[in-house]
């Protein structure tokens, strides 16, 4: 096993099926364990290491994939083993109802060899970024607390740079949010706990394609939707920290309005994490203050707009008074 980056276990009853994703990830250097069944790969997950992805058939006999999940979620060494679905159904409630089982990602058969290796390679590194983050905070003193805003800061700065557009936003948008945090009686700790927020507010960028964030021109629909899927994203990443709750909520709801016309979940006013909001008033004033052409009393302007509608009235108005002061 050490010799492979990835290890994979793909179950399939479809013996074709197996032979054809095994040899696509073995091609490219994974290691890879076939099943049959999914009370087959109940018992190995049992008696075995447990590998770092599960590639499952949704439609296999005696035991199908959303049983197979569910099984696996209810056993102490199954419960955290990163899960992508393997089907020919295209319907949304096939993909809504793994989802909500706690799948990590869909593949339509019959697929295609590249982006199933992409999707694999992808899943792999973010759950092994998620464990290392959870682990940094757990064992977090007050030196590694510094390191850990060292670490987060690279990440922040390595997202930054996928998209063109933004460099050094995720800095910016963390500063930014502290300030405004600050003005609004947030003591110490909670203002270095929404600086983190703000480093990390984009990290689901991780899991956009660089041809889209680095695209010159205008997305299309489709490239549109694959980028707003990044809070939610980043919330996947950050949800295993346990002891900071608030960090995965802010970063998946910081595109949320507050007329309820954001996006992932279409909250409103207080319904949307106060932590979240400064974000959105942080991250709205970086956007602004980066476009060509905009003057001082353009971003002003601009504030003042988005108050009630895109942006909390009450963090907007600290804005402006922090614009004010420019």
């Amino acid at each position: 096993m050490s010799d492979f980056k990835y290890w994979i276990v793909v179950v399939d009853d479809d013996v074709a099926n197996l032979m054809m994703a095994g040899n696509v990830m073995s091609k490219n250097g994974m290691r890879v364990t076939a099943l049959k069944s999914g009370k087959a790969l109940l018992e190995y997950i049992e008696t075995k290491e447990v590998p770092d992805l599960c590639l499952l058939d949704i439609k296999m006999p005696d035991m199908n994939g959303y049983e197979t999940l569910k099984a696996l979620r209810a056993s102490e060494k199954g419960k955290d083993l990163p899960v992508i679905f393997l089907t020919a159904d295209e319907s949304q409630k096939a993909e809504t109802m793994g989802l909500s089982l706690g799948a990590m990602d869909f593949i339509k058969k019959p697929f295609v060899p590249e982006v199933l290796v992409l999707r694999a390679r992808h899943i792999i590194d973010l759950v092994r970024l998620q464990r290392n983050l959870a682990h940094e905070v757990a064992v977090m003193t007050e030196e590694s607390r510094k390191l850990f805003v060292h670490v987060v800061s690279a990440l922040a700065a390595a997202i930054d740079a996928k998209d063109v557009h933004l460099k050094g936003h995720s800095g910016r948008v963390a500063e930014y949010a502290k300030e405004i945090a600050r003005r609004y009686g947030y003591d110490e700790q909670k203002q270095n706990e929404i600086y983190i927020m703000g480093l990390l507010h984009d990290v689901g960028k991780i899991g956009v394609p660089d041809s889209i964030l680095q695209k010159s021109g205008g997305l299309t629909d489709e490239e549109s939707a694959r980028v707003k899927e990044h809070p939610v994203i980043g919330a996947q990443i950050l949800a295993s920290i346990k002891e900071k709750p608030l960090l995965a909520s802010a970063v998946k709801h910081h595109h949320e309005r507050f007329d309820g016309s954001g996006y992932p979940d279409g909250l409103s006013g207080e319904h949307i994490p106060e932590q979240a909001r400064i974000i959105a008033a942080a991250d709205a004033y970086d956007t602004l203050s980066s476009r060509d052409g905009f003057s001082h009393g353009d971003i002003r302007n601009e504030i003042a707009k988005c108050s009630g509608t895109q942006l909390d009235p009450k963090f907007a108005d600290i804005l402006l008074k922090m614009t004010g002061e420019a």
